[in-house]
This record gives structure tokens, sequence and C-alpha cells, in this order.
């Protein structure tokens, strides 16, 4: 039965009764027309009115209690519309039941279980299915409202508020509603606002009263925050962002903005663990934060996981295709591709910026210690490894000593086309190249010779391999 129907028409007719006072019964027929012309109007509780004046005049027609019924429906207040749906049925048992009352009841009592246990999605339905009934009721609207608003459906739960404040500018439910809203969506000064204005409306408010004292501490919190990192004390900063986040674990966007200052600041710190952390958990409660994956796909880049930051880089690409995020993902992209290949610098245990010196000196250094003679005595599997470091510190010293090899390696561009093939690279020509010749080493058989050429000075010294380079294991 739609409850918005005109009352009349949604009543069964009944025979009149024989009044004994005929003025008392057109009187009552008055109020009722008054009240059906109210109840058409909407203004449910004028009509309410004007259906109990009508009852007070002639208490034994079924079809007052009927409208009555209907119009306490619309005003959310079931219990009392049962009543008179009731009593109307014992007046007339072939007037029609309203087993809508029931109905709705039951929805409202689902609805205040399914809230405690943060089911939104649940009360929602109830309160729709009860607003099919009772379209006009501001209390299902408002819990409904609510709902919507802690599910992160913000604009239809100030659709729904606002509706009721263009009604009722006064309404503290709507008021606290509309403030919810703006709260969670970070707009915290204004939602202020709007939390003490339904706390002017109605002082004992005692969710409007939470509300504003999380809003302004969530709010004085995240400032100190702000300019403690500004003046450089990050260790204050991340002390402050963290307990701004123990303060409403359901402001998810707010919260979401305090993981990635919190990230920022670990970044700062170093702490480029904790800082990916951070910037994740942002990401799961708001996956649109761009701020949060770039500032996580730099942290990748800085502990060299580039896969990870290409991936965060390609989202933030989707979604944005500016040009500056474009360069971020090819940068990405190249460093990822360089991390494919073998890392010469590493090899040669020198910086990235290190010099043509540098090279040199790390080169000699790490050649005598993975020479093949030096470790002639080892195990075969120890021979076959240095061996091949042996070799792959002649790659390294081979591109990083030219500039020109050097250039293109660092661009990631391919030293194949270089003409270079690494496989068929003889690392003793490089050594012999860098130590031969006067004065210089000799590794033959298992002594070897060392001389050092000095001003004004014979190249007297000599000195067996083994003295060399240590005592070795071997016959």
């Amino acid at each position: 039965m739609a409850a918005a129907a005109e009352c009349d028409v949604v009543m069964a007719a009944t025979e009149p009764e024989l009044l004994d006072d005929q003025e008392a019964k057109r009187e009552a027929e008055t109020f009722k027309e008054q009240g059906n012309a109210y109840y058409a109007k909407k203004d449910y509780n004028e009509a309410y009115n004007y259906y109990t004046k009508a009852i007070d005049m002639c208490p034994k027609n079924a079809s007052y209690y009927g409208n009555r019924a209907a119009t306490l429906m619309m005003l959310g207040r079931f219990r009392e519309a049962l009543g008179d749906a009731q009593q109307s049925v014992r007046l007339d048992d072939s007037f029609v039941r309203f087993k809508n009352a029931n109905a709705v009841m039951e929805y409202e009592k689902i609805a205040e279980t399914d809230f405690e246990k943060r089911d939104f999605r649940k009360v929602v339905f109830c309160m729709d299915r009860a607003l099919e009934f009772a379209p006009a009721c501001h209390r299902f609207k408002i819990l409904k409202a609510e709902c919507l608003a802690m599910l992160g459906r913000y604009p239809e739960a100030q659709s729904v508020a606002s509706d009721i404040l263009r009604m009722d500018s006064t309404n503290a439910d709507a008021l606290y509603v509309r403030g919810l809203c703006l709260y969670y969506e970070d707009c915290i000064e204004k939602a202020v606002q709007f939390f003490v204005q339904a706390l002017r409306m109605a002082p004992d408010h005692e969710k409007a009263c939470i509300a504003c004292r999380n809003a302004k501490a969530l709010k004085a919190k995240k400032e100190d925050g702000n300019k403690a990192f500004k003046e450089g004390n990050y260790k204050l900063a991340y002390e402050l962002y963290t307990e701004a986040l123990g303060i409403d674990p359901n402001n998810i966007k707010t919260n979401a903005k305090l993981y990635c200052n919190r990230g920022t600041v670990n970044s700062k710190l170093r702490k480029l663990d904790d800082a990916i952390e951070d910037c994740t958990n942002a990401v799961k409660l708001d996956d649109t934060y761009i701020k949060a994956y770039l500032r996580r796909a730099q942290c990748y880049m800085d502990t060299e996981q580039y896969e990870e930051a290409v991936r965060d880089y390609e989202k933030v690409y989707q979604t944005e295709k500016t040009k500056e995020h474009k360069q971020l993902l090819k940068n990405a992209q190249l460093e990822l591709k360089k991390s494919k290949r073998k890392d010469y610098y590493k090899i040669l245990g020198v910086d990235k910026n290190a010099s043509e010196d540098e090279i040199k000196k790390a080169y000699r250094k790490r050649a005598l210690m993975h020479h093949p003679d030096r470790h002639s005595g080892a195990s075969a599997e120890v021979q076959k490894e240095e061996e091949k470091k042996f070799k792959e510190v002649g790659e390294a010293f081979t591109i990083l000593s030219d500039p020109k090899k050097k250039t293109r390696y660092d661009s990631g561009q391919d030293l194949d086309e270089e003409g270079m093939n690494m496989g068929d690279f003889d690392p003793n020509n490089i050594f012999k190249a860098f130590f031969g010749g006067p004065g210089g080493f000799s590794f033959e058989g298992r002594w070897a010779c060392c001389s050092w050429e000095f001003p004004d000075h014979e190249p007297t010294h000599s000195l067996p391999l083994r003295q060399l380079f240590g005592s070795q294991r071997g016959p």
C-alpha cells in the first residue's frame, strides 16, 4: 500500500455510524477534510491534529483512525500508527489492516542492530524499505544519510541532509550529517561550523559533540605537525602525525593525508622502508591519492626497487598524463632496464660519480684480488668463481675507463651497438696492458715477481707471489 496516497483512497470505505449528534458528525467530517488537505500538502503534523479533532468528535469512526494511522506512519511514529490501525479494525473488521506499520517497525529494529555492528550498507537497505512506507520520516532519512556518509557516499548523504534543511533549517540531526560529510572530505574547518550550529540547536547532541571535538583535535595536530616539518623538526613532526592518526580511524581521507605526511617525514629521516609502509597505508585508504603514489615511487627508486617504482609511476601517469609524470615514468623504466644489466660500478666498488683515478685504483685492487693465479691452490669451484669475477672486473674497467662507453652505459644504451662482444672478452689483455712492461707484474707458474721502479733507484724489489698476496693453500 503506497503511503503517500490520499488517505481516503487508501482507507476502505465504511458505512458512517448513526450518530446521535448530527452536528458533531458534520464537524468531525469538516476536521477530517481539513486533515486530508494538510496531508496532501505533506504537512503531517497539522493533518495529525485535525484527524485527532475528528476522532474526538466521533470516536467510533474507523476511517478517522485509519487516516491518523497513515499520518503517524509519515511522521515515523509507528507504534502509535499500529495502535490506530488496530483500533480501526476493531471498529470495522472489513477495514484495510495496517500490516505496513509492523513491517516498518521490523526494519527499524534491524537497522538499529546493524548500525551497532557498523553494517552501514544493511542499514541503508532497511531505511530505503522503511521509507517506501514513510517517505516523509526525517528520522529514517537522517539515519540513512549518516550511514551513506560512513560509506563514503558523501554527495548522496549531503543531498538527503540538504533536503531536510530546506524544510527545517534548525534540524540538528541534518546539520550534524552535513558537517559529517565535510569532515570526512577533509574540509574540517567548514565541518566544525556545522557541528557548532547543530549544538546550538540541540546542546545535548552527543554525536555532534564528539565529531566537533575530533575535528578540532585533528585540525590542531595536523597543523602542528606541518609546522614542525617546515621547521625541520622531523622527529616532532613524526610524533604529531602519529598522534593525529589515533584520533579518528573513521576519517579515511584525512588519515590518508596524515600517513602520506608521515611517510614524507620518514623519507627525510632516511627510514625508507617505513616511508614506503606509510605511503602504502595512505593508498589503501584512498587509492586515488596521487601524492602518496609519487612519494612511494620515489622511495622505491631510492631503494633500487625499480619494478615497484615503475608500477606506481604508471598508475600516476594513467591518472594524470602530465609531462612531469611522463618523465618520471621514463626515468624509472630506464633505471629498471639498467638494473637488469651488470652493475659495473658495484663490481669495481666505486661510486657512480667516481673519477678516472678512482676507477683505475679500484681496478688495480680488484684485479689483483681476483686474479686466477692468486687462487691457484683453491678448490675448482672457488677458482671458477674467482675467474668469473676477474673477467667482470676487466669488463667494468673497459667500459668505465672509456668516456664514450661510460656515457652510453650510464644512459642505459646497449653497448653491443659499440661493437663490444663481452662474451669473447679476454681480461688478461687488460691486466697485461695495465701492469705489463718494465717494472710491472708477471704471473707465471707458482711464483711471480713484483718490481717497482722508483726515480734514482734500481728495480731491485722482487717478491714471491705468496708473499705478495699472502699465504695460500696448495702443494
